[in-house]
């Protein structure tokens, strides 16, 4: 095995694999609805109005992914964004797994799908993301997101909880992820 190879092999376990039968796409206009319902059903996101998930779909489909069934039918997405003023950072706003597909690294493969994707596609090389401090499912995904690529994490109070107009909102911490090396692989794996 050359040297080249070798990077190859090592870049494509960086990645986490689809679990089977289920594919990553660009989210389309019609699946506002059913992005709707898998937040909605997740009982920990902050739900959305219907409308701000057909616009997400519509506008911010090249930041957002979904993953599919065998049927075309949504289980998962995860919805982002470029920031404005740091053109090369993705912004992770929400993740979200349907219950029927939970417990097999979904949520893994679709942040991995997606940093890619907006690597190859816009020149991302860096992720920021906020997570409630009770949110052990989110903190592990980047965690281990970040470990996976090698990538240092940054992690402090973006919102304070003072600052929600609602009470009992817990604070939100902001991880920045990056630089991802591992995103300059010219081919670790496919996505569409």
């Amino acid at each position: 095995m050359t040297a080249a190879q070798a990077d190859r092999a090592r870049a494509r376990s960086d990645f986490r694999e689809m679990p089977e039968g289920l594919t990553l796409d660009a989210p389309q206009l019609d699946d506002g609805a059913a992005l709707w319902r898998i937040a909605r059903d997740s009982r920990t996101l902050d739900l959305n109005s219907s409308y701000s998930y057909l616009l997400w779909c519509r506008d911010f489909a090249a930041t957002s992914v979904v993953a599919r069934d065998e049927g075309g039918e949504p289980v998962g997405f995860i919805t982002g964004y470029v920031r404005p003023s740091h053109p090369r950072t993705l912004v992770v706003w929400q993740v979200a797994v349907d219950e029927s597909a939970r417990g097999r690294g979904l949520a893994a493969a679709m942040l991995d799908g997606l940093a890619l994707r907006t690597a190859r596609e816009l020149g991302t090389d860096g992720i920021e993301t906020t997570v409630t401090p009770d949110n052990t499912p989110s903190n592990r995904l980047f965690t281990s997101f970040a470990e996976r690529h090698g990538a240092a994490t940054e992690k402090e109070v973006l919102f304070d909880a003072g600052v929600f107009p609602e009470s009992g909102h817990e604070p939100e911490i902001l991880y920045r992820i990056g630089p991802l090396a591992s995103l300059k692989d010219p081919d670790p794996l496919t996505v569409h």
